[in-house]
């Protein structure tokens, strides 16, 4: 029996990337675009009028009428369990922590190759995140070279601990956590359990006081615990 491909909806008011990018998906043998919208109004209008959510959003940022930021907060919030990844251009990083404000799982750039995109969809679908890691050079670059008073507030993970308060294991799940491997990839990559592992990753998320696995990025970052 032929298994069943998992769905996805592509927003992006690029028509021509659009469709580049649905024959590169739909070539694959587990994906399927379901459907596309070209603002963030479009989206909530098909998400509406859908029998089945997606499993996948793959949502631009900089879009006419509704942009990425206010589509994310309003899907997510009559839908928390939607699965958003971002997918957008250079020179938008300050708009990357409102998104993970927002709870998507995961960031793209444009430029990505299709293999890249391929790993974050399936981490995703796994229940991890993913970020790219070209992108967390320039958060990281940017936030470094800009001083305090300049530089993009970040957005609260409610009140975050001293990174001491984690554990040598902790940090480097942690670090794990921020190059978009799963929990069955962590447990791999360390020779443990994947229970082993889940609990872990509870833990931080409780020491952190972040809400969801992708404020743990902003927190590493914070605290200067993502080395590229």
């Amino acid at each position: 029996m032929k298994e069943a491909r998992h769905t996805i909806l592509q927003v992006d008011d690029h028509a021509l990337f659009r469709n580049g990018l649905k024959l590169l998906l739909n070539s694959h043998p587990r994906f399927r675009v379901v459907g596309e919208a070209a603002t963030g109004r479009e989206m909530l209008g098909w998400l509406e009028q859908a029998e089945r959510l997606p499993d996948v959003v793959l949502l631009d940022i900089a879009m006419p009428d509704m942009n990425g930021i206010e589509a994310a907060a309003e899907a997510l919030g009559r839908w928390p369990g939607l699965r958003i990844i971002t997918l957008s251009m250079y020179g938008e990083e300050d708009y990357y922590f409102k998104m993970v404000s927002q709870g998507v799982k995961g960031f793209l750039l444009k430029n990505s190759d299709i293999t890249e995109v391929y790993a974050a969809i399936e981490a995703v679908l796994e229940g991890g995140s993913y970020f790219s890691q070209e992108l967390l050079f320039n958060l990281v670059s940017n936030l470094r070279s800009s001083s305090d008073s300049e530089a993009e507030e970040l957005p609260e993970a409610e009140e975050t601990t001293d990174e001491a308060a984690l554990s040598a294991r902790e940090k480097e799940i942690l670090l794990l956590i921020c190059k978009g491997m799963t929990n069955y990839e962590i447990a791999d990559t360390l020779f443990i359990s994947k229970r082993t592992v889940d609990k872990h990753r509870a833990n931080i998320l409780e020491k952190t006081n972040c809400k969801n696995t992708a404020n743990l990025v902003v927190y590493a970052i914070k605290n200067g615990l993502v080395e590229i």
